[in-house]
């Protein structure tokens, strides 16, 4: 009777139902099978679950059949047969169930896909192997278990396991991944993680994450199994030199099992957050264009936040753009061909494939009428060159005499040239104020006119009359430059000397030493320097800035102050005139009578009306936005904060200090280790030890821009620290760091508490809020998240709808978490810096060898709340910002 009842059943279930085994099971990677029955669960269409066993005995033992599909025990994950461009064609594969943004962790057939998903099969075969039959009854693809299995589970980790009949396992998918590495997949010397082709191909692509072969003791990505472009160091034994970002208490644990030796195997698991059930979701993957990157999903945004990638800047991964093909390093393209050129296959760059490069336009290896495309100055790999002494012309002759030569450099100072041959591999910029001179020039069809035969009594009466004009331009350009001569020297006799072409005025050292009084009244004093008040002959006041590091030579600086000089924005401030007298480098700027805003961000000083501070926000944004994008080259101010924002008359924010950072140099270890609180303003990249590039001057603005809004500032002592001051002086010099308390309670929609308490109700609800979401949105740990400042610009004004910013990563990170409630790091001279997020912890524990980059023996506490007392060890810890690279200027021409 109950086999009839069960036969009936069976009759009732659909031709296409798909069979799978599900079983919760812990997702560490060394669990044991468990010997018990366990039965199969049967994924209706409506995703409702039927309990079924596969009979091994019958000749049809079909797992998934079509489009049908089978889920893991919580609905995390699910198998099936998918297609990348909508065709009928596809791969099996397993991909994140619970979410709406389609995403692949697992393919199987990745080399060979199915001709037709309809028809296609998953089925245990007779011999115990988990198959895929195409639409002609062949197997595409198969596992390679030599034991037979007969169940067969998808586990909630994502995990597609083959069992045996004594419940051991046979074969897993986690032994064989492919792009993506989830918690609990073993990473060992036998496997690695390989990306996809391009955005619709899964096949193995050109890039792989693995074990260093034979050190066993760090992870490299790898071009074409061969070329190494990026390692994570050597593991120290909770981290990786290169990966600093593991040693952040987060929902992350790493291990690692027998470093150094061939059974070496590397995996990490998750922990949930405070108040959290299950541990988000969360994969690293090696993307199709090189990039290791770490995501972890946002349920309040339905989105993938990247947590951390390397290599950060796309141009340094090993041939991504190919032959001839330049790497600009943006996100949505980074790769471009010059003109003259196109790609190779434009199929796949439309697929964000590149790896194919650039080609000619003509399809020609050479023509005798190419040309030269000026580039700039520029980086690539490349197999030979031929170096001689000559000018450009004769440097482009040889080229042209022989096919192989694909460009040349050519240096106008030392008139050295050299023929390049071969390919150009990772063609990218250099910066501007690098100390190469050497121009590249890139082959291109069609440069130059055909020449033509003409009669030689042409030439004879064509070579008369040139020499008689050339004669009369001779003269006319020598009486031009006598009168030019008399006249500039006559100008620097009265004037001090003007600079040519600019508004900028030549000091002597000894007028500046006039004007200042010997630098006897200060005005402040910054990373760069001094800057002290002064009074011209002309009555006016001026600001003077003595740069106190020792910068470029007398040409070099001039040149970088032509380029400052010439950026005029009403809200940057205007450079008057500089000195550059022996060792001696001095700045003079228009002198702002309302000082900087940071005087305004003292509960005891002078008020701001809300109209004001908006107007400074958005004006100081504007003069940002203009550094960054409107400028020739862009320019990455490096060092915002209230102190260098400046008030004029009318209280119009003007930026200062821009260009500052280039003019010095961009070795920041020792500047910024000893400017007062720029701990609050350095973003994690900073920090971290990468390269920055403009999104460092968003974070710091969004720093600047809470503390606008509290009209505090981000380092104080909270309304609980007793007798202490706004200063920290007095009571036991506590302090409270206030971005994550403020972040917290923007994404609470208490935008009314953070509002400075002097304003009482005179303020506009509404700009406020958008101020808020803006501050909290630039201060986003990955950059990629973070708006240029352009966007914040239209954001501010309304143009832009601006939405709820998801919590920053690394400041929840010091907020969540009993066993990371937080981070306590030392001044570098006995006292402390809390971060914090509980009032009712109150545990020091000592951070011996530690360095802070605020550099002024006071103590803050980051907490959620002002009560906040919390202390965690970071020993031997370094939050210096180290030595960072200089950002990248666009020195790349495109007409």
């Amino acid at each position: 009777m109950i086999s009839l009842s069960l036969l009936f059943f069976l009759l009732l279930i659909p031709s296409n139902a798909a069979f799978a085994a599900h079983r919760l099971h812990n997702t560490d990677p060394n669990f044991n099978f468990s010997t018990q029955d366990d039965q199969l669960l049967y994924s209706l269409p409506n995703n409702r679950f039927v309990q079924f066993r596969i009979n091994n005995s019958q000749s049809d033992n079909v797992v998934i059949r079509g489009n049908s599909t089978i889920l893991s025990e919580n609905r995390t994950f699910e198998l099936g047969f998918f297609s990348t461009n909508g065709g009928s064609s596809g791969y099996l594969g397993i991909w994140f169930a619970s979410i709406p943004t389609p995403t692949r962790v697992w393919v199987a057939n990745r080399e060979k896909p199915i001709k037709d998903i309809a028809s296609a099969t998953l089925e245990l075969t007779e011999t115990g192997r988990l198959a895929i039959g195409d639409s002609n009854g062949s197997l595409t693809w198969q596992t390679t278990n030599t034991e037979r299995a007969i169940d067969i589970y998808l586990y909630d980790n994502g995990n597609l396991v083959l069992l045996s009949s004594d419940g051991s396992p046979v074969w897993q998918s986690f032994d064989y991944p492919t792009d993506t590495w989830l918690p609990g997949m073993n990473i060992t010397t036998e496997r690695s993680v390989t990306s996809w082709r391009s955005l619709s191909d899964p096949s193995p692509g050109l890039y792989s994450l693995r074990l260093k072969p034979l050190g066993y003791n760090e992870f490299e990505l790898v071009y074409n199994d061969t070329f190494v472009y990026w390692s994570t160091g050597n593991w120290t034994g909770n981290a990786f030199v290169n990966v600093p970002q593991m040693t952040i208490p987060y929902i992350y644990r790493f291990h690692f099992v027998d470093p150094y030796r061939s059974t070496a195997s590397f995996w990490f698991t998750e922990t949930p957050l405070e108040g959290a059930l299950r541990p988000p979701l969360t994969r690293f993957y090696v993307d199709h264009n090189g990039q290791l990157k770490q995501f972890t999903w946002t349920s309040q945004t339905e989105n993938w936040n990247m947590f951390w990638s390397q290599p950060e800047n796309h141009c340094r991964v090993h041939s991504l753009c190919g032959d001839m093909g330049f790497c600009k390093g943006t996100l949505l393209k980074p790769c471009v061909c010059f003109p003259g050129f196109r790609p190779a296959n434009e199929g796949n760059w439309e697929n964000e494939d590149y790896s194919g490069g650039c080609m000619r336009d003509d399809d020609d290896s050479c023509k005798e009428s190419d040309g030269f495309e000026a580039v700039g100055v520029v980086a690539f790999d490349r197999e030979n060159s031929e170096s001689f002494e000559g000018s450009r012309s004769i440097c482009e002759r040889s080229c042209l005499m022989n096919c192989s030569c694909i460009g040349l450099y050519h240096n106008g100072r030392t008139n050295l040239c050299k023929n390049l041959y071969g390919s150009m591999l990772n063609l990218r910029n250099l910066s501007s104020d690098g100390i190469s001179e050497d121009v590249l020039y890139v082959r291109v069809p069609g440069g130059r006119t055909e020449k033509k035969s003409v009669s030689k009594s042409v030439v004879l009466v064509v070579s008369i009359v040139g020499s008689f004009a050339l004669v009369a331009v001779a003269v006319a350009l020598l009486v031009l430059l006598i009168i030019y001569q008399r006249r500039k020297k006559r100008e620097g006799m009265e004037d001090g000397g003007a600079f040519p072409m600019l508004n900028l005025k030549v000091f002597s050292y000894k007028e500046l030493q006039a004007a200042t009084r010997v630098f006897s009244e200060k005005l402040g004093h910054g990373g760069f320097g001094t800057v002290f008040q002064g009074q011209l002959s002309d009555s006016s006041i001026v600001a003077v800035k003595r740069l106190e590091r020792q910068g470029s030579g007398e040409k070099e600086f001039r040149a970088e102050v032509c380029t400052i000089g010439n950026i005029q924005h009403v809200n940057l401030v205007r450079l008057r005139g500089f000195c550059s007298e022996n060792s001696h480098r001095l700045l003079v700027y228009d002198y702002m009578p309302n000082g900087p805003l940071s005087v305004y961000l003292r509960r005891d000083g002078p008020n701001l009306s809300w109209d004001v501070r908006f107007r400074i926000a958005v004006g100081t944004a504007r003069g940002i936005a203009y550094l960054h994008e409107e400028c020739r080259d862009c320019i990455i101010h490096c060092d915002i904060k209230p102190e260098n924002i400046l008030l004029d008359s009318d209280y119009t924010a003007k930026v200062s200090d821009f260009g500052l950072a280039k003019l010095i140099g961009r070795d920041f270890s020792r500047v910024l280790a000893t400017m007062r609180g720029t701990l609050g303003y350095v973003a994690p990249e900073w920090i971290s030890g990468l390269a920055i590039t403009a999104k460092a001057d968003v974070y710091s603005y969004g720093m600047t821009l809470l503390e606008l809004l509290g009209g505090r500032r981000n380092v104080e002592a909270p309304p609980s620290a007793g007798t202490a001051n706004c200063d920290g002086e007095g009571g036991n010099k506590e302090k409270w760091f206030f971005p994550p308390y403020a972040a917290r309670q923007v994404i609470e929609g208490n935008v009314d508490t953070l509002v400075d308490p002097r304003l009482g109700d005179a303020y506009n609800h509404n700009e406020a809020e958008r101020v808020a979401f803006v501050a909290i949105w630039c201060i986003q740990d990955n950059e990629e998240m973070r708006p240029t400042m352009g966007m914040v610009v239209k954001m501010l004004e309304g143009v832009v709808e601006v939405t709820v910013p998801p919590p920053p990563k690394l400041l929840q990170a010091f907020v969540s978490g009993e066993s990371y409630r937080g981070i306590q790091v030392d001044s570098g001279n006995g006292e402390s810096i809390n971060i914090g997020s509980s009032p009712a912890d109150n545990t020091r524990i000592s951070n011996e060898h530690s360095q802070s980059s605020l550099g002024n023996g006071e103590s803050i506490d980051v907490g959620s709340s002002p009560a906040d007392n919390i202390r965690v060890s970071n020993e031997h810890s370094q939050s210096s910002v180290g030595n960072v690279s200089s950002p990248v200027y666009d020195n790349v021409k495109f007409d």
